[in-house]
């Protein structure tokens, strides 16, 4: 029996043996997988190295291209018997059992360097098993390669910290130099990470590091690998590291890049050519850093801005937060892609729609209070000044961003009508339905982002041509050569160039923007610029966004865990960033107006009614049509054959209503006029009523000259056709207990 168990023994004694000797597969040994991408500028400067396969950045270097003080530090600090061992360390193990039974859990492991190496290649979990079988290949592994080789496979593929895999990547990310060219001290602080790479993070623990490397060099001065003056001067070294913005630049544009490649399709490629321009990149997240700076008071925390080029829709510039590494602000979010309420910002196309429609920029549109019904309630919307501002033309309503005139456009059109118009434009993050919107889509209740926004501006100083953006100039494969994308940009025709001309027209007045915006604000700028803010509700987001005819830029100021700012506009809050982002651009530049395009015609009218100015006027302006739809009979108002204002009727005066329910349009004294062109059938009038807030109505009932015209228990308004005539109208709402009656209102309508 003896001898059995004798024999037996010798026998796995013997297969253990033979085992030794069996090589490490070559595949497992293989460098390829850990090559990496590299993201450039449209001028071909780095902006970064991302992941390879194996998920860090590496090139793989032979072990003569390795600094000897790497190499020995990197001994010292891992394994002083790596070259006297055989694969396992028996009084590294002895040692580790002994530390780990005193403190009663696991404290040291004990692992040379090749057993290191092997837990890099098959990812084994940390359990007796497994460090068993990492022992066994370990002393394979040493049966099948060199020592150099094992020194040159360890280098290649450990991990140093911030996704740098290999000594050449840590080298080129740290110190910004090659392996080869590793100090003594550059090395030994190197040597210290691969202990463990997250707690001895230079970016995060630089003092833990600088410990680390201290304590590597007293061992390489004990083990003999250097003499006391270079340990002293070691010692005393001030290490260049390289901050790691140096190494991230432009990181939300990389990882805007990164996003639209699956990771199949990244493993085919060595490089992207971007259409950053790093330069200007540079600039504008210096000045996005500054104004959230000077802003701190104001509650603010972060801004985001947008450069793209007109001509080719290639994105310039892109940056997302104030600072990508500031944790405490969330600055890896990227506001330029994030989902936000736009405010006044989609104002511009819902009166490019009322444009494409017949409107014109002297319509005269009520801006006086109104009141909807909406499933959620009445609404009533008010301008951000809390004032209304009676009849103003549509140029006005537009540069000077009133809420209620946008509103009063949008629902003669339809909400569905801005919302198709807006898909088309590119703004696919309204995921929801045109009836989740309602009327109040112009005044931004949906969220966009900022490249969205950007995007359609940039349609705009086109003519009215949207392009889809782009952040890519070209893509090269495994072997530099280009490779051919197969995505098309999408382009398509969303407003004529008439319509377009007139929205940069208005919204490049500086003069038109002066009752809201004032004398010389931060949307004045020493050359054509059309430009348009927007705030959301309770001041969370501030955006400006407008162009040239070189460029268009969108800026967003705010907070990215939704808390407001202090009463603070777009024009106070973005205006500033968004003024200098364009001072920077068009700098030295020769400057270019917007072109004038054919179809447009200049005609004086009458800055009051909109109507072709009268002698009788009290002054006149220009305005510009599109040919068909400019005003055909002078202003009636102050000419000759002005009609008597029924205000001046006693039968009619107006006093302040003893109660609330108001006929908030059309107005007492308004004069209205027939369209001889447009069809008889569609020219009507929007009555609209403001009912006393909680009061319960079970029916509205419209009268016109004495007689009821309408009847209705859920709406506020009636449209009315449009008669010759002089009318008086009230509006009565009733309850089961009450009766309430509006003051009446008087019109005339002329043929």
């Amino acid at each position: 029996m003896k001898k059995k168990i004798v024999l037996s023994s010798l026998a796995l004694c013997l297969l253990f043996m033979f085992s030794l000797h069996l090589p490490i597969p070559k595949q497992k040994l293989n460098p390829a997988p850990l090559l990496s991408l590299r993201i450039l500028d449209r001028e071909d400067n780095l902006l970064r190295e991302v992941l390879s396969d194996k998920g860090g950045r590496c090139r793989w270097v032979k072990f003569e291209e390795v600094s000897t003080n790497l190499v020995k530090a990197t001994i010292a600090a891992e394994d002083r018997r790596f070259f006297r061992h055989r694969g396992i360390s028996i009084p590294a193990i002895a040692r580790a059992a002994l530390q780990n039974l005193k403190s009663g859990h696991i404290v040291s492991g004990a692992s040379t360097i090749s057993q290191q190496l092997i837990r890099n290649i098959y990812h084994f979990r940390r359990n007796i098993f497994f460090k068993t079988a990492e022992a066994w290949l370990a002393l394979r592994l040493e049966n099948t390669l060199s020592k150099k080789d094992i020194l040159e496979q360890y280098l290649n593929r450990i991990s140093y910290g911030n996704q740098a895999y290999g000594i050449e990547a840590a080298a080129q990310l740290y110190f910004d130099k090659s392996a080869e060219l590793l100090s003594l001290a550059e090395s030994a602080f190197l040597a210290g990470i691969p202990r463990s790479p997250s707690v001895l993070n230079p970016y995060s623990a630089l003092h833990l590091s600088v410990q680390r490397q201290q304590l590597i060099l007293h061992q390489m001065y004990a083990l003999g690998f250097v003499d006391l003056p270079k340990l002293n001067r070691s010692l005393n070294e001030q290490l260049k590291m390289i901050p790691k913005s140096k190494k991230f630049r432009a990181p939300h544009f990389c990882d805007f890049i990164l996003s639209q490649y699956s990771s199949k399709e990244k493993q085919k490629m060595s490089s992207i050519r971007s259409t950053c321009d790093y330069s200007l990149q540079r600039k504008i997240e210096m000045l996005v850093k500054n104004h959230v700076y000077a802003l701190k008071d104001k509650g603010i925390t972060n801004a985001s801005a947008v450069v793209l080029d007109n001509s080719s829709g290639e994105i310039l510039s892109m940056v997302g937060s104030k600072d990508f590494f500031a944790s405490q602000d969330d600055g890896q979010v990227n506001g330029a892609l994030s989902l936000r309420q736009p405010g006044s910002a989609l104002k511009p196309f819902t009166y490019g729609l009322a444009l494409e429609r017949g409107m014109t920029a002297a319509e005269i549109i009520d801006d006086s209070p109104v009141q909807y019904s909406t499933p959620k309630g009445a609404y009533r919307p008010r301008n951000y000044d809390n004032k209304f501002h009676g009849p103003v033309r549509l140029r006005t309503a537009l540069a000077c961003s009133y809420n209620v005139p946008a509103v009063r456009v949008l629902e003669s059109l339809g909400p569905e009508a801005l919302y198709y118009q807006l898909k088309d434009m590119g703004f696919n993050s309204l995921s929801q339905g045109p009836g989740f919107y309602g009327i109040g889509l112009t005044l931004g209740n949906g969220e966009v982002t900022l490249l969205e926004l950007v995007q359609a501006y940039s349609s705009l100083a086109r003519a009215g041509e949207w392009l889809e953006s782009t952040a890519i100039l070209q893509v090269y494969d495994s072997e530099n050569t280009p490779i051919l994308d197969q995505r098309l940009r999408k382009t398509q025709k969303v407003f004529s160039a008439q319509v377009t001309y007139i929205l940069t027209h208005i919204l490049s007045d500086q003069d038109a923007r002066i009752p809201s915006f004032g004398y010389n604000s931060s949307l004045s700028l020493p050359f054509p610029c059309a430009v348009k803010t927007g705030t959301s509700k309770d001041f969370r987001d501030n955006w400006t966004i407008g162009y040239t005819p070189n460029y268009t830029v969108g800026v967003w100021v705010g907070n990215f865990d939704g808390r407001p700012m202090l009463n603070v506009s777009g024009v106070t809050g973005c205006g500033p960033l968004f003024r200098d982002i364009l001072l920077t651009l068009e700098n030295n530049k020769s400057i270019k107006a917007f072109e004038k395009i054919e179809g447009i015609i200049e005609i004086d009218i009458c800055p009051v009614s909109g109507h072709l100015a009268d002698k009788n006027c009290p002054g006149s302006m220009t305005e510009i049509f599109i040919p068909g739809t400019e005003p055909k009979t002078k202003c009636s108002l102050h000419g000759q054959d002005q009609i008597q204002n029924p205000l001046e009727s006693k039968s009619v005066q107006e006093d302040r209503p003893a109660v609330d329910l108001i006929i908030a349009f059309p107005r007492n004294g308004d004069v209205f006029k027939i369209d001889p062109i447009l069809r008889h059938g569609y020219q009507k009038l929007q009555f609209i009523a403001s009912v006393p807030e909680g009061f319960q109505f079970d029916k509205l009932e419209w009268w016109i000259n004495g007689k009821k015209e309408s009847e209705t228990d859920t709406q506020f308004s009636y449209s009315w056709k449009l008669q010759p005539g002089l009318y008086t109208i009230t509006v009565l709402a009733r309850s089961e207990t009450r009766v309430i009656k509006s003051h009446p209102v008087a019109i005339r309508v002329l043929l």
